[in-house]
Formats: structure tokens, sequence, C-alpha cells
């Protein structure tokens, strides 16, 4: 936790120092107030005893105790507003670098912690970072500083109330740790069970139509209420336990105010036998005012001790938060940045040289891509064919770095890829997703997605050759909204914008993963060849499964089980490969192919 406060910046340090002097201030006026108290008690006491109280002092000790609590009251207004602003700009910077953070994640980070996890660490863990910030720092510095003040005060009268304070400290100490030893490993998977809770309500609300085209609501409403059951009996757990603080505090306040009247009864008694009236008459004044200042003096005690309470029982589930946040932070990307920002000789060309790669949970170390080498040069198109499986987008997943190849190298326009700089080697390419996403927003801004400069010709002139003229029948055209993860559009019109995304950054190679899968045999025929009418030059990358798609590539690339069975043209390839042949033949006629 310490060293995420390491984020506050040098203003919010600031405020925290003022936001302390307050508390030290608002302490003090406190503590000064049972003082008050007394002094009104002995001039009552006396005034009764003698007839000769003085009006004066008491609206004088009056109005100084109305001050106090006035000063008192003024400290923590201030201070909680002073900490609120700390709580939200330390809750708006770990947010940041959270999602600064998760950006720099390649897709093994991603896997390693899943999305709703980092969803709940960026929200619901952040919260309790700045609820604690808001309220616990207040408590931390508050609660000590009163108790060590009231004590030291105490210990100034008799040692039998002093003995009698203690012993109620001790009591509430030793329950305080009992009950947090027992609470605090459930406060440690409240947080896990959030992450759980997510991931069920994500799936069945990402996957509600397929769950209800199975009819299997009540299948994803058991593995739902699974979840809730163990959240909500785990909190059932902590609040029943912590729930016997209140009357732990109840029981030992109470105890405490009996035992210092008993002894200032005791006390008042000595003074009454003692023989001297006049004597007698003062010291029980002074007597009866020290009890009142005593009993205050306690109560704060007792008031410190119960803001700790309050401290462990939001510290647990917040130091739970900050190892969770902690552990975002501190993890290093397995993809690590270059610095190459030059020039290179060639553009467009993209090159492999004995790669290979394996999952890093991969069940021993099983090669998904082993020893493929292969060269494309500038505008040649190169096609990836094979069965599922045969990781045809894993491998052209290697091209902008979503994986490092764990062997042999991928250069792109003649420089390895690990030695660009993100930016540099993002702009050389661009990527359509064989599922296509589409973010909330408008089309124009779905298309122009990163762009510094938006043209509304060149986007109309992508959504043409993308064969997405549904666009220019919409009333808003571009302007036309899209809603979170494009669930207004059919799986063809999202894959045909994603195509045309693709086409608007003019980048030297453009790679389309299986995005042509979505789109009937007129429309993938009519993109292909706008793509070659009007993006002559470019380096075209595209795995399919159709045969029609690829037939007229430069180069064909075979895949079988993360191995290159061969490589050619399509003519080539009906003669040398028999994979190949055996695709082409289960998709056209041997007629067709010839």
């Amino acid at each position: 936790m310490f060293k995420l406060l390491k984020n506050l910046k040098f203003k919010d340090f600031v405020l925290v120092i003022v936001a302390v002097a307050l508390i030290v201030l608002q302490v003090a006026l406190e503590l000064k107030i049972p003082d008050f108290t007394r002094n009104l008690t002995e001039i009552v006491q006396s005034g009764t005893m003698t007839g000769t109280a003085n009006m004066s002092d008491v609206w004088k000790n009056g109005g100084l105790m109305l001050a106090c609590a006035a000063g008192s009251l003024f400290s923590a207004v201030i201070c909680t507003f002073l900490l609120s602003r700390v709580a939200s700009s330390f809750s708006k910077t770990l947010r940041d670098k959270l999602y600064e953070k998760i950006s720099t994640f390649s897709e093994a980070e991603m896997k390693k912690f899943s999305v709703p996890s980092l969803i709940t660490r960026t929200t619901n863990d952040v919260v309790q970072m700045q609820n604690f910030m808001a309220m616990g720092i207040q408590l931390v510095f508050k609660a000590p500083i009163m108790a060590v003040w009231a004590i030291l005060k105490i210990s100034e009268t008799n040692i039998k109330w002093t003995i009698a304070v203690a012993v109620s400290v001790v009591l509430i100490v030793v329950g305080v740790v009992i009950l947090t030893r027992v609470v605090f490993p459930r406060f440690k998977r409240i947080q896990k069970l959030t992450d759980e809770i997510n991931t069920v309500t994500r799936e069945s609300v990402s996957g509600v139509r397929v769950v209800r085209a199975f009819g299997a609501e009540d299948f994803q409403e058991q593995k739902f209420d699974e979840v809730n059951k163990k959240i909500t009996n785990n909190h059932l757990v902590t609040s029943r336990t912590l729930g016997l603080m209140n009357p732990m505090m109840n029981l030992v306040m109470n105890g405490l105010m009996l035992a210092i009247y008993w002894i200032g009864a005791v006390l008042v008694n000595q003074i009454v036998f003692s023989g001297d009236v006049q004597a007698m008459i003062i010291e029980r004044g002074a007597l009866v005012g020290s009890t009142a200042a005593f009993t205050s003096y306690a109560m704060q005690v007792v008031m410190s001790f119960m803001m700790l309470i309050m401290i462990f029982i939001v510290l647990p589930r917040t130091l739970v938060s900050a190892k969770r946040i902690l552990e975002v932070l501190e993890t290093q990307p397995s993809i690590v940045e270059g610095c190459f920002n030059g020039e290179p000789e060639n553009h467009g060309t993209i090159e492999f040289k004995n790669v290979s790669f394996s999952y890093a949970d991969s069940e021993n170390a099983e090669r998904a891509i082993a020893d493929v080498s292969f060269k494309v040069a500038t505008g040649e198109t190169l096609a990836i064919i094979g069965a599922t499986g045969s990781a045809k987008s894993t491998l052209i997943k290697l091209i902008p770095r979503f994986h490092d190849a764990t062997q042999g190298t991928v250069l792109v326009d003649g420089v390895c890829v690990k030695d660009y700089r993100e930016e540099v080697l993002n702009s050389k390419i661009a990527f359509a997703a064989q599922k296509a996403v589409l973010f909330k927003g408008t089309i124009r801004d779905n298309i122009a997605l990163g762009s510094e400069i938006v043209d509304d010709e060149k986007i109309k002139e992508a959504l043409r050759i993308a064969q997405a003229d549904f666009v220019f029948e919409l009333e808003k055209g571009l302007d036309s909204e899209v809603a979170q993860g494009g669930t207004n559009f059919s799986g063809g019109q999202k894959q045909r914008l994603s195509i045309a995304r693709a086409l608007y950054k003019n980048a030297e190679i453009i790679i389309f993963d299986d995005t042509f899968s979505a789109l009937d045999y007129k429309t993938d025929m009519l993109v292909r060849s706008a793509i070659h009418e009007n993006l002559a030059g470019k380096t075209i990358v595209i795995v399919a499964q159709r045969i029609g798609t690829i037939k007229d590539a430069d180069q064909i690339l075979v895949l079988d089980e993360g191995k290159v069975v061969g490589k050619g043209t399509h003519k080539e390839l009906l003669e040398n490969c028999a994979l190949y042949k055996e695709i082409a033949l289960s998709q056209l006629s041997k007629e067709e192919l010839e």
C-alpha cells in the first residue's frame, strides 16, 4: 500500500500535511472541553454549597466550551474537504496509470489477469483505495493522537481511574485483534469472488442470444447463483463477525463508566468522613469536577479505539485492493518496445526466418508454430490457408507483435519487429481482426480510429472499396451511431466496416485475419477486386478458409499444425501439395478448379 502512496502528487502531500495539522488542532480543542467542564462543575458545586456562585465564571467557561466545539467542527469540515480532494486526485491518478499499463499488455498478460478482473481492479479496487484515503487517513491520524493525548491527561489524575481505563483498553485491543484475525482471510476472498461474479455476468450478458437460442437460461442462472451464494455467505460471515464489535464496545464503555463513578463515589465517601467541613466542600467540588472531566477523557479514549476499529474494518479490504492494483502496475509486459525510429531501406516487405512460437501457458511448451520461413516482397499478396487450429491467426499476429516469436526472427521492411518503436511499427501495419471490433461512437469515429486528421472523402472511398455502401443509405451517414460492440449492425456489416477501417489507415502492409468469412461470395469477390484495383503497391496478407478468396494471391502458405506443408501459387500447390488440393476439392469441383 505504501508503494501506491508514491503516486500522490506534491500538492496532495501538502494537503495531507495541512489536514494532519487540522486534526491535531481538532483533537486539542476537543480535549480542552473537559477542562472547562471540570471548572463549571467546581463552580456550580461550590456555589451550591456556599451560595456564592459567580455567573461571570459560568459564562466565561461556557463560552470557551462553545468556542472549542465550534473550532473543532470547523477544523473537521476543512480536513474532510481537503482529504476528499486528495482521495479524488489519487483515485484519478491510479485509474490513469492502470489504464496506461493495461494498454501496454500483450495477449499473454490479458490472459493472465482476465478482462473481468482488470475491470474490477480499475473500478472496484480503486474505489476501495479512494474511500480509505477520504475517511481512513483522518482516522489513522486522529485515533492514535487522541488516544495518547487523552491517556496522558488521564495519567495526571487518580491512579485508580487510570487503571480502569487501562483495563478497558486492553479488553478492546484483545477483542479487535481476535475479530480481525477471523475476518481478514474473508476480505481476501471478497475481491476474487467479485472477479468471478463479473466473469459470469459478462458471459451471460454478452452471450444472451446464444443462451436464449439453446434455452440455457436455467443453466446460466445456476452458475450465477453459485457464485452469488459464495460472495453472499462471505459477506454474511464478515458482517456478523464485525457486528460483534459494537456490543463489545458498548459493554466495555458502560463498564468503564460504572468503574469511574464507583471509584468517584468511594473517593467522595473518604472526603465526607474526613471531618473538616470547609475542606470537604472544596475537595468535594474539585472531585466531582474531576470525575466529570475524567469521564469525558475516558470517553475520548474509548472513541479513539472505536475509530481504530473502523480502520481495522476498512483496512483489510483496502490492503487486498492495494495488492491487486500493484500486481497490475508492477507487471512487466512480455513485449518490450524497441528503439528503432529510422527509415528502413525497404518498404512493405515481410520476412520470417526459422520462426517458432509457443504459448507461455501451453503444456510441455508445445510449439504452436514450428520453423516457419517465407518472404513477401513489396506489393505482393500473401495468402495463408489451413485447417482449423493450424495456427494461421497466430502466425500473422507475430507481424504486428501481438505475440513475440520464441525462436527465429520476424522482419518488417528488413528490420526485426522487436527493434521497432511500437508507434513506428504500428504506423506500417493495418490490421483487420477475425472478429470485427467496433467502438461506441459514430461510423466516422470508428473508420478514422487513431487518425489525427479525419478526411471524409477518404473515409467514403474506404467504405466503397469495402462494399459498405449501406452506410450511405443511413439517415445520418457517417454520423450514424454505433452501439457498444457494434450490436446495431449485422456480422457482415461489422466486418465490412472493419475492412474499411484497415483500408483508411493507408499503411504499407494490410493484414486481413479471416475478415472475409462473414461476407457472401459475391461481396467477397467485389471487395478483393476493389482492393486489387485501388491498392496497387500495398503488401496484402490474407488469412482465409475459401479457396476462391486466395487463389489469385502471389504466394500461398499452407499450414498444418503450425508447420508450412506447402508454399507457392494456386496452380503450383494443386500439383505439389496434397493438403491444399484436398481443401480445394472439398470446396470446388475438379472442373471448377481447372
